[in-house]
């Protein structure tokens, strides 16, 4: 049987990895879109902790990939790390599936809250913090080795230099967003209801997406996932020891690894921020590596510069790009009129809008970059656009909520227009800046690089959870002496008294990146010698 789909030309294995990717996305994004919603509204946490924890959640996600990717090249292969991830992920929402099985309404606050203030750690009773932390924990892991190894095999289904490449990329990247569409979406009708004691489902319906997945995968992979020679790709490594494949030993490696995931989002949370100095130190050590090593030539090493810089850029970016998931859901669920009259749309549907706009609108502007011929901007250009849009956005919604009292719902085309001017933003920076690093990469360290642009995606997340607990929140609640008084807050010596103010440090953050961004595009451009 041909393994080539004749109605699109492209190998049937791509469909494969296309309802893999979809339906763990579909997991993944689910669950990012009610996390702060179940946090605060069913474990009682306040927003600054809710915050910090998404940040904490989200930046390990986006570290993890490290090590799954360096196991599968080396020991296990990406199918076996694909399905092991995966049943992680089902495991991890499972748990999260019976920790908020636990709420009831009649439990009392005193009996649930301790006081932050007094300097005790603000926790629920001990079986539900325990199942929160090992959900979340087993997501990060599974996360770790599914991630970088479905997309490794789309480009190896097909023989070298073939055009259908680039196709087949973005047949896959909408594979992608239609999960991040539909994730949020049914998350949020069966959890997001208003009722606390629903969330469990939205986790339910998570863990069900992703077992879907694994089927998927497990059944067809080996049958159509296949390369130009017809042989299976993703398989176990010819050189890898029998001991790293044997079940027990795969179980124990997950096991550790696992628990030490459960331990280190424990304890950034409650016991010491250490993740930001992990993040900070990681690519210094990293620089430090690869400008050491003298078999580098100096136009590699301006290369690599040149990485590092805009990987630098995208800090600032997806800081505010993945509030989201955060302050952005704290405000459509308080602050916007979602009353249609005929349905009230769930704060966890806003998740959705970058990728039903991602679909919309990826089409376009790969048309304009090739409309424009040789005015085309450049790579480091291009992403300077993108932190103006993303700037621009939060203007959009600055001005939506100027003079607007703590409490009154604005209209919902606000948020609308906000997330298309994000997602144009995200379309002129993300792929562009990966494809940037694949380019300029020495081959020695091409790896070693693309771990570059995944620490500055981490670290975006840890400082978007960060700036998330300044939400300047109008119900300040469970303080020692409760008050309906505005909650101030401040970064770097700025003082937000209300959302406007909230809003306008995003405006000049990403706009002061944009503009610094623009200014060195021609240093940039020279020393990529390209």
């Amino acid at each position: 049987m041909s393994s080539t789909t004749p109605s699109t030309g492209h190998p049937k294995g791509l469909a494969v990895l296309f309802a893999t990717e979809m339906w763990e996305r579909f997991n993944y994004y689910g669950m990012r879109a009610i996390l702060v919603l179940f946090l605060t509204k069913a474990l009682l946490f306040d927003k600054a902790f809710a915050s910090n924890l998404y940040g904490s959640y989200t930046g390990l996600v986006f570290l993890t990939p490290l090590l799954g990717g360096y196991i599968a090249d080396r020991f296990w292969g990406n199918q076996r790390s694909i399905i092991l991830g995966g049943l992680l992920m089902a495991l991890g929402e499972i748990v999260l599936f019976f920790c908020a099985s636990l709420y009831s309404p009649d439990k009392d606050l005193s009996s649930i809250l301790f006081f932050k203030e007094l300097g005790l750690i603000l926790t629920v009773n001990d079986v539900s913090t325990t199942l929160f932390f090992t959900g979340l924990g087993l997501m990060i892991t599974g996360n770790g080795f599914f991630k970088p190894n479905i997309s490794a095999m789309v480009g190896q289904l097909y023989p070298v230099g073939d055009r259908r490449i680039d196709s087949a990329y973005t047949i896959f990247y909408m594979g992608i967003n239609v999960g991040g569409a539909m994730g949020p979406i049914i998350c949020g009708l069966v959890g997001d209801t208003g009722n606390p004691a629903d969330f469990k489902w939205a986790f339910l319906a998570g863990g069900i997406a992703m077992l879907i997945s694994i089927v998927v995968q497990f059944a067809f992979h080996r049958k159509y996932v296949l390369d130009p020679n017809n042989k299976v790709l993703g398989l176990t490594p010819a050189n890898s020891p029998a001991a790293w494949t044997r079940p027990i030993n795969i179980a124990l490696f997950l096991t550790v690894v696992s628990a030490i995931m459960i331990a280190a989002l424990y304890v950034d949370t409650n016991v010491v921020d250490y993740l930001a100095y992990v993040l900070v130190a990681s690519p210094l050590l990293i620089g430090y590596i690869i400008f050491s090593d003298k078999s580098l030539s100096v136009i590699e090493k301006q290369r690599v510069a040149v990485i590092f810089s805009v990987s630098f850029f995208v800090v600032f970016f997806w800081s505010a790009f993945e509030q989201a998931g955060a302050s952005l859901t704290f405000f459509a669920e308080e602050q916007t009129e979602r009353d249609l009259g005929i349905f009230t749309v769930p704060a966890s549907f806003f998740s959705s809008l970058n990728s039903i706009y991602v679909v919309l609108f990826a089409p376009l502007f790969a048309w304009l970059w090739l409309k424009m011929g040789k005015r085309e901007p450049s790579s480091p250009t291009k992403m300077s656009i993108g932190l103006f849009l993303l700037s621009l956005g939060y203007l959009w919604i600055a001005i939506g909520v100027k003079d607007v009292e703590a409490g009154t719902k604005v209209s919902i085309m606000w948020l609308l227009g906000m997330y298309a001017l994000h997602t144009w933003g995200e379309l002129c920076l993300s792929p562009i800046g990966l494809s940037l690093v694949n380019k300029l990469a020495p081959l020695k360290f091409a790896s070693l690089l693309m771990a570059v642009w995944f620490l500055a995606s981490a670290a975006a997340s840890k400082l978007a959870g960060v700036l998330s607990a300044l939400y300047p929140d109008g119900r300040v609640i469970y303080k020692i002496f409760p008050t309906d008084g505005i909650k101030t807050t401040q970064f770097m010596g700025y003082q937000m008294n209300n959302l406007y103010d909230f809003f306008i440090l995003f405006v000049v953050m990403s706009g002061i990146a944009a503009a610094l961004l623009l200014v060195l595009t021609k240093l940039l451009q020279k020393l990529m010698n390209s």
